[in-house]
């Protein structure tokens, strides 16, 4: 059965302050209790990378040793390291470099966290305070570093110059994607092509290192792992766009849209849509609102979130995730494993998420 979470919730918006719920309730949650089922295969290589990730943070200071107790503590769904694993068992098995590369990406994703919640001046990531409110912004940032060394150095471990460099190389494209959405923000680039380049770089590079090193760890041909990093970039944007609509629906602790995306100057993919076909006078009002220099006030996000609201954008969003996972099934189609149907499951889960 195709467990398309898309499928069922593309089309399904109404003028409500909600996200959209898709209508298909038992898909959904076939959908949801996806991760799960998948997490309960790799549960004892799950188990052996939270021990492997204990023991390299850990620390003769006990300031640096208190800070990643407590972080370590509240760890999240693991998709970056699952991705690795499964696709190890996609080209061969989940052996000691693949768990020790899914560590080092795990903590290099860990510490892109850390460093964001500082510049962004975050005091709460799902739920749980963020270590620079708990300490302050020096501690944090010298526990992201540490973090950084750390990933690093578990690179090295596996011997293989190609997951070295993939981790390297992903440290500079999450710094990048960063300034390319500063400068967007700055200079008011609000086309498709640049969001897509921002997301590519910031969100989807961690998928594709991901599954690159899946298929270094295990002995995989180029061209099977070309053809998963084309996967991964597909599930990486989803993964952000499914993020950015978040944005637009009332948050169940503030009881109103976010808008945080737009009060730090980031347009996303509904809003540029709403903008790209509407030729109204409203459409002129927005695009002014956008290119002032000086910072939006609340009334003007609202007016911002509504308009792409009522301008299709969600809707638009949707169909576009719709698209990118329907291209991401063809890639998967080709290869010959029961593998892909948990990588479909778990793109699926992906885009029906609600947090």
């Amino acid at each position: 059965m195709r467990l398309s979470a898309v499928r069922v919730g593309a089309f399904f918006f109404m003028a409500c302050n909600v996200i959209p719920e898709p209508k298909n309730f038992v898909n959904l949650h076939l959908v949801m209790s996806a991760l799960e089922d998948i997490r309960q295969s790799l549960q004892p290589e799950l188990d052996r990378l939270d021990n492997l990730i204990a023991e390299t943070l850990d620390s003769s200071n006990p300031l640096m040793k208190q800070v990643i107790g407590n972080y370590l503590c509240h760890k999240g769904k693991q998709l970056r390291p699952i991705l690795v694993m499964l696709t190890a068992r996609l080209f061969g098995e989940v052996n000691a470099d693949v768990l020790t590369a899914a560590a080092s990406v795990e903590i290099l994703h860990n510490a892109s966290l850390i460093h964001d919640d500082v510049v962004d001046d975050s005091d709460r990531r799902h739920g749980y305070e963020t270590i620079n409110a708990v300490w302050d912004n020096h501690v944090a940032v010298l526990v992201g570093d540490f973090f950084v060394s750390n990933a690093l150095m578990l690179a090295t471990r596996t011997g293989d110059l190609r997951v070295i460099r993939t981790i390297a190389e992903l440290g500079k494209l999450l710094s990048l994607g960063e300034m390319d959405q500063i400068y967007n923000a700055r200079y008011h680039e609000l086309n498709e092509e640049s969001y897509f380049k921002v997301i590519s770089h910031k969100t989807a590079s961690l998928f594709v290192s991901c599954v690159a090193m899946g298929g270094y760890c295990t002995g995989a041909d180029e061209s099977g792992i070309e053809n998963m990093r084309r996967f991964a970039e597909l599930f990486g944007q989803c993964f952000q766009i499914k993020d950015d609509i978040f944005d637009y629906f009332d948050d169940p602790v503030i009881g109103k849209p976010t808008g945080n995306d737009l009060r730090e100057g980031k347009v996303t993919l509904p809003l540029l849509y709403a903008l790209s076909q509407s030729e109204s006078s409203e459409r002129d009002s927005m695009l002014s609102i956008l290119s002032a220099d000086n910072a939006l006030a609340e009334d003007d996000i609202d007016r911002l979130i509504a308009f792409a609201r009522d301008n299709g954008g969600i809707e638009y969003a949707y169909s576009t995730m719709e698209r990118l996972r329907d291209e991401g099934a063809t890639i998967l189609s080709a290869f010959d494993s029961p593998v892909t149907g948990s990588l479909l499951a778990l793109f699926d889960f992906v885009i029906a998420r609600k947090k």
